[in-house]
């Protein structure tokens, strides 16, 4: 097979270099989409147009290549959310020769002018709607984590869409630049508060950089982000009902969240303290907290709004009710459930993807041998620690020490190889 020749068309002719057009010219066959193919009308070889499936494409390529030179024109650049990593994966680097070129994200930026090294790039084209490739958490994750975000847009996920999700998060100082139709004589850049883009249309191709401001420019009552171990007066909460911070701290630890984007059941939520600590580890994940108190489940969203907290979802139920529509989880914490706690970790047991990890919290001694015994009977690997916190409390001549109740938390393992 003779080797292919990548090359990267930029936003319009003018990026072209001589050396590209050398090798355009130089090629029996060139494949493109149907835009830039129109570019060159006077080439003499065959020309393929990109459309549809690009399986089918990879192996016509592949043919063409045995005996017949192929360049191959990517918009932007070709390594850049483009075929060149299809290629790469189903031919081999050792057929590929790459000519890269600008890609719609630099030029987007040189526009507006503004650095984009510390830019966060997502792509929304042709996603569907499935929990681990959902647009809006993609969209709301990068814009909670990076204040420099651009995204490629399709028809269904376009400045609309995304002024509108903004919009109903109200997260604060956001600012989006819509750019049209790049390197073209109708290219247009324009600027927008996310909630002022509905109900607008916008020409295609198109590509939206959002900016948030630091967080040092948004007013002291705002908390943007939460941190592991927060004071329990930073929730809302009633009656000191609430899940102390130190043992917040290691019931966390012992729920392993080690990849972004888990699903967490928080049951018997409270304030939402532990799902609000947890979504730190899970950006991309999804939270749901369930608590059966409408008054708890106030304090549950009232926290979500303070901390931003996108990814969580607070549903009134009284346990173990209220699970059956919720999508499996990766993890599950509980810790309410009182004289329940052994069937709701049946149940939620019995839901828990292979590998996941459940942690129970308990302060009756009674709850300990019926949580043990429930994860267990459910196949889970166990284990128990037993946390005693003392706090400082200020004398006139000194301070001494207060004790919290004492806290057993379990912790329950499904095995990968588990039969569900």
């Amino acid at each position: 097979m003779l080797p292919i020749v990548l090359i990267g068309f930029g936003l319009s002719p003018q990026d072209l270099t001589s050396q590209h057009l050398q090798e355009i010219h130089g090629a029996d066959v060139l494949v493109a989409g149907r835009r830039i193919l129109a570019y060159f009308d006077g080439f003499q070889g065959e020309k393929i147009p990109v459309a549809g499936d690009i399986g089918p494409l990879i192996q016509t390529i592949q043919d063409r290549a045995a005996d017949r030179t192929v360049a191959v024109i990517a918009s932007g650049d070709p390594l850049f959310y483009g075929i060149g990593a299809r290629l790469i994966s189903d031919l081999g680097p050792e057929n590929i020769r790459i000519y890269p070129n600008i890609s719609s994200v630099a030029a987007a930026f040189a526009r507006i002018k503004i650095p984009w090294q510390d830019a966060e790039v997502i792509s929304l084209h042709g996603r569907g709607s499935g929990e681990s490739n959902c647009p809006s958490k993609i969209l709301l994750a990068a814009i909670r984590e990076h204040q420099k975000v651009a995204v490629l847009t399709d028809l269904t996920h376009n400045p609309e869409w995304i002024g509108e999700r903004l919009a109903e998060t109200k997260i604060p100082n956001l600012s989006m630049s819509v750019l049209e139709k790049l390197g073209t004589e109708e290219e247009k850049m324009s600027w927008y508060d996310p909630a002022a883009v509905s109900g607008r249309s916008f020409a295609s191709p198109n590509l939206v950089i959002i900016l948030r401001k630091e967080n040092s420019a948004l007013p002291e009552e705002e908390k943007p982000l939460p941190y592991l171990g927060m004071p329990e007066s930073d929730f809302s909460h009633q009656q000191g009902l609430i899940t102390k911070a130190e043992v917040r701290a290691v019931s966390l630890s012992k729920l392993c969240l080690d990849s972004p984007d888990y699903t967490l059941w928080d049951l018997g939520a409270g304030s939402g303290s532990v799902a609000i600590e947890a979504s730190l580890f899970l950006p991309r994940g999804r939270i749901y907290a369930v608590e059966r108190n409408p008054e708890r489940i106030e304090d549950i969203q009232k926290n979500r709004s303070r901390f931003f907290v996108h990814q969580l979802e607070p549903i009134c139920a009284e346990l173990p009710n209220g699970l059956e529509d919720l999508p499996a989880p990766d993890r599950v914490f509980i810790g309410g459930g009182g004289k329940d706690l052994p069937r709701i970790i049946e149940i939620a047991a019995k839901r828990l993807k292979r590998g996941g990890v459940m942690v129970a919290n308990t302060v009756l001694i009674g709850n300990i041998e019926g949580a043990i015994r429930a994860m267990k009977g459910e196949g889970l690997l166990t284990e128990t620690v037993q946390i005693q916190i003392s706090r400082s409390k200020t004398m006139p001549w000194g301070e001494r020490l207060d004790a919290l109740n004492p806290v057993w938390i379990i912790q329950g393992k499904k095995r990968k190889d588990h039969i569900q």
